[in-house]
């Protein structure tokens, strides 16, 4: 077992940090959060925060250098021996609980946690997100006693990996659309239909499934299931090739009569919508973290070459106007992290606010693609050669602003909360 791994768990026994609910005042855009926490957890303290960051920034330092990072790139393909890494680091596990293998560290520390992975790799830190939050903590949150002894371990150690099925061909911002519909057999469901764009697809052992279950019911007939590699009907049709995030294996998904028997399924019948849009709340939390990690390392590679270079003898970053490049990428990283883990901390104390889910990953992912652009303008030709990462941050940042609902779906988020939060307002 890692360093970090004893240390996160010695964190445990000793923090004394404890959350309340009393005297919180919210809008109705808000909801206590105490089920989205497992049953020991407490807020971390700010060194706790620090150390563990310290404590990422070490295994990233020694397992993916940017050497690695662009290989990963250039192969368009997750390197599986991280899974054990990320797993004996104790990262797979952040929310869940100890009997399990977790850590139960919360929402805060997640945050961390993505942020210093997307620092060194966009690719295994979006993968990181849809293995650990996706679907880990979907099952830690809904999945039943049985359900998580059988699955969790296996997933936290990285011996297995996870995934989340949601979106289809014609069922992108409109989810809840969904063609892929699940029949009431003897002992369970007969699933059938295709997802796509799915984040681990290709290499996934156990999936979180959304499917119609009663489709006359429109979203209120929505069931989530979990699917495992080796059901009979089961396939990964095809990898895609994308433009960015290429490290990270995202799939399509083909499921011709597939069996999935009572026993996995998560939550009530019907109800799989509440446990689809509370998800997506704390989805979008954690991978605004992914932006975060974007900027910094933007920033990374920015400061030392415009310090270095010289033109007109003396170096670029003297110049006025690249200075200002300079301190917009600041500004922006620094308002959009504040954003993030204060959202989490939020979390972390008990309360989930929808309209800052949303717009943590708004602000960041957009923020991300600006800091990305200003990396290459700084360095120049140099910037817009494959040789140097900025190319590569800029088509991962990209990213954000469409997984996880558009930046588009996030504005309708944020104002939708606002209409409910007024509704008793309106002549």
């Amino acid at each position: 077992m890692s360093s970090l791994s004893i240390f996160t768990r010695s964190m445990l026994t000793r923090r004394v940090v404890a959350s309340s609910h009393q005297a919180i005042t919210r809008p109705l855009s808000c909801r206590f959060a105490s089920t989205k926490h497992t049953k020991n957890f407490k807020p971390p303290s700010p060194d706790d925060l620090i150390e563990l960051r310290e404590r990422v920034r070490e295994f990233t330092k020694r397992e993916i250098p940017e050497e690695f990072a662009a290989t990963v790139d250039r192969k368009n393909e997750f390197p599986e021996p991280m899974w054990r890494k990320l797993g004996e680091a104790g990262f797979l596990g952040i929310t869940a609980e100890e009997d399990y293998g977790g850590l139960e560290l919360g929402y805060q520390a997640h945050c961390v946690v993505m942020e210093e992975l997307s620092r060194a790799s966009g690719s295994i830190g979006l993968s990181y997100a849809a293995h650990s939050q996706l679907c880990v903590n979907q099952l830690t949150l809904n999945g039943s006693a049985e359900q998580k002894e059988r699955l969790l371990p296996g997933l936290i150690s990285g011996e297995k990996v996870g995934a989340l099925a949601m979106s289809e061909h014609s069922a992108g911002s409109d989810v809840v659309s969904m063609k892929s519909h699940a029949k009431a057999v003897d002992g369970g469901w007969l699933l059938n239909g295709t997802k796509m764009w799915i984040t681990n697809g290709p290499d996934a052992d156990v999936v979180v499934v959304y499917a119609k279950t009663d489709p006359e019911k429109g979203s209120k007939g929505i069931t989530a299931l979990i699917l495992e590699k080796g059901m009979k009907g089961y396939t990964c049709a095809r990898k895609l090739d994308k433009l960015g995030m290429r490290g990270s294996n995202t799939g399509e998904l083909i499921f011709e009569d597939v069996f999935i028997p009572h026993a996995n399924q998560l939550g009530p019948t019907n109800k799989g919508v509440r446990v689809l849009m509370e998800g997506l709340d704390l989805e979008r939390l954690v991978l605004s973290a992914g932006p975060l990690g974007l900027m910094q390392a933007a920033l990374d590679i920015t400061l030392p070459y415009v310090h270095q270079r010289k033109q007109f003898g003396i170096p670029i970053g003297h110049n006025q106007l690249i200075q200002a490049k300079l301190a917009d990428m600041h500004t922006k990283l620094s308002a959009a992290r504040a954003y993030t883990f204060a959202a989490a901390r939020r979390v972390d104390e008990g309360v989930i606010d929808t309209k800052d889910c949303a717009g943590a990953i708004l602000f960041a992912a957009d923020r991300a693609t600006e800091c990305a652009l200003d990396a290459i303008q700084c360095m120049g030709g140099n910037g817009y050669v494959n040789e140097v990462p900025a190319g590569r941050l800029l088509r991962d940042a990209k990213l954000y602003e469409i997984g996880a609902g558009t930046t588009q779906i996030r504005h309708i988020v944020i104002g939708r909360a606002f209409n409910k939060e007024y509704a008793d307002q309106v002549i």
